[in-house]
């Protein structure tokens, strides 16, 4: 499915903002094996150990460290690099974070991406773009159905809420300003994404890792919660689908305008599963135990949450390639795999030759 991939970026200038963090590094490793020039904008790793550096991403991509709060130095990288294709993903990320620093949430998030698309803008260069969001941008009802593209905006938490503005703002200067399809501009919001090499705080699997190597049970918030767990390949794999289909050297403006738009990159329903699943099978493979320790400090989390795919798979033919139980084996594998060689190009590009297999 994704293997003519190269076809599109080969050679191709390519910039990745939040490339320093985990799906940013998994994504600017993908990129480079397609034969890309990628050039990164973001603040230093988020996190020690950090993908960026165990992949040794500096020496092989332009490294630019910078903040998407600056709209001057972000617009003089656009200037610089001319890029023919953008990838959204820099983001103040984690929920509960969001209800400490709501500001700094706002800036990020908002602030931050229209600073990207007023770079663009004031640059004015045939480019097709990319906006990374996420799947609580939508105005959660707690229902069992898979929310759609249409379905409304909105959010209960600063994170959320500050999402579904971004999504607004894409979706305003779409309108506003590339109609005519001079820069080519989608967005897409992907589910809880899982996989090795993610040492952040504050989420299930790092918070799985470190316990589990200390020999510490694993502290649980919300077991009953549940989410669509994907693997970090699935929607990076839609990201570069989506962003060939809006490839200004090969695609026609006709095409083009089916494709910027907003798209869903969700696993399949059975994938939606609640948090004590993904405790229970990541020690399937890496043993230990863990317990329900509601915070004490307990803040508004959505309790169910789905995405609906149909969209992504009938415009772009893309669908998930590892279900929830691979998800899980592959995410333990590359914990295990790296900790005892401590080479984390080998295994990632391992588990990408395995995924591409496996999506033919």
């Amino acid at each position: 499915m994704y293997r003519h991939l190269a076809e599109t970026y080969v050679g191709r200038r390519v910039l990745v903002t939040g490339h320093t963090g985990f799906k940013g590094s998994w994504l600017c490793q993908w990129l480079l094996n397609l034969g890309a020039t990628v050039s990164g904008y973001a603040l230093q790793p988020p996190t020690s150990p950090a993908l960026f550096d165990a992949l040794e991403l500096k020496q092989r991509m332009q490294d630019v460290r910078g903040d998407v709060r600056d709209a001057a130095k972000i617009q003089q990288e656009v200037r610089r690099f001319e890029p023919e294709f953008v990838f959204h993903l820099a983001a103040q990320p984690l929920v509960r974070y969001s209800y400490q620093q709501p500001v700094e949430t706002y800036e990020t998030n908002v602030l931050g991406t229209v600073y990207l698309l007023e770079a663009l803008r004031q640059w004015n260069q045939p480019c097709s773009v990319v906006v990374v969001t996420t799947d609580k941008c939508y105005e959660n009802r707690e229902w069992c159905y898979g929310y759609r593209e249409v379905d409304p905006m909105g959010g209960a938490d600063p994170y959320s809420s500050s999402k579904g503005m971004a999504e607004l703002a894409v979706s305003a200067w779409r309108r506003s300003y590339w109609q005519d399809c001079r820069i080519r501009l989608a967005s897409a919001r992907a589910g809880n994404v899982i996989g090795g090499g993610d040492w952040a705080l504050d989420r299930i699997v790092p918070d799985c890792i470190r316990a589990l190597q200390a020999g510490l049970p694993v502290d649980v918030r919300n077991p009953g919660a549940t989410r669509p767990w994907q693997h970090v390949l699935d929607p990076l794999a839609g990201y570069l689908l989506l962003g060939s289909r809006m490839d200004i050297r090969t695609v026609s403006n006709t095409d083009a305008t089916a494709v910027c738009d907003g798209f869903n990159f969700g696993p399949s329903v059975e994938s939606s599963r609640p948090v004590r699943d993904v405790v229970e099978t990541l020690m399937r493979y890496l043993p230990g135990n863990w317990r329900n320790l509601p915070s004490q400090h307990g803040v508004h989390e959505a309790g169910l949450l789905h995405l609906c795919t149909d969209k992504a798979r009938h415009t772009l033919g893309w669908r998930p390639v590892w279900d929830f139980q691979e998800t899980l084996f592959r995410t333990a594998e590359w914990y295990q795999e790296y900790g005892q060689t401590g080479d984390a190009s080998s295994v990632v590009n391992r588990q990408l030759a395995a995924f591409q297999q496996a999506a033919v």
